[in-house]
């Protein structure tokens, strides 16, 4: 049985890691089922200089993710379909990620709102108990965010915000290091294998 993840891109600043996690789980031969929202559509645009348009998202995601998708096994829901697999809980799935996660998305998952697929497939991962890991990126945070993520966090969900470390390349590391390593952070609360940086091994300045 197909049991993808599910990768819910909603409209916070940081599609660079959406991007950066999706290359992943495509590496690890991992099925995905893709949400984009109506907003992150904008981000995507803004941020990368690409259009995510529903009629052509292979298209699309491949100049996103600059590589060839190949044979990966990628299946994509528009965000306004309610009646799509994923809303169900009766879908199969291993998990869910939300990256970024927009201070909306999370309020919205929070409280069962449910507005489009992505906060519906998160709220359905949620009651079934199953893996949801939300990356917030906003800073600073107001008390009603932390709410928010803390009521997440109590349902279940791990919250990962998007804090990169240092010590896998240090003061030089590259910006697509910091996004490799909280995009490893992510692969690693899923339970997905991966060698997006370099794990510490309790030896001071080791390369």
């Amino acid at each position: 049985m197909r049991k993808p993840t599910i990768v819910g891109v909603s409209g916070a600043s940081g599609t660079p890691y959406a991007a950066a996690v999706l290359r992943g789980l495509i590496d690890a031969g991992e099925s995905i089922d893709l949400v984009v929202s109506r907003a992150a559509r904008l981000t995507i645009l803004d941020e990368t200089g690409h259009a995510f348009r529903d009629a052509h998202w292979k298209d699309d995601l491949t100049t996103w993710l600059g590589r060839d998708l190949g044979g990966a096994d990628i299946v994509h829901w528009p965000a306004g379909d309610l009646a799509a697999g994923p809303s169900s809980g009766s879908y199969p799935a291993r998990g869910m990620v939300v990256v970024p996660a927009s201070t909306a998305a999370c309020a919205g998952i929070a409280i069962g709102l449910s507005k489009d697929l992505l906060q519906r497939a998160a709220e359905v991962h949620l009651k079934e108990r199953r893996r949801v890991v939300v990356v917030p990126r906003e800073t600073p945070v107001t008390r009603s965010h932390l709410e928010h993520l803390i009521a997440l966090h109590d349902a279940g969900a791990v919250v990962l915000p998007a804090s990169p470390g240092f010590y896998g390349a240090g003061a030089s590391a590259s910006a697509q290091q910091l996004i490799d390593f909280v995009a490893g952070k992510i692969l690693d609360a899923l339970g997905v294998e991966h060698t997006l940086f370099r794990r510490w091994t309790g030896e001071l300045g080791a390369r």
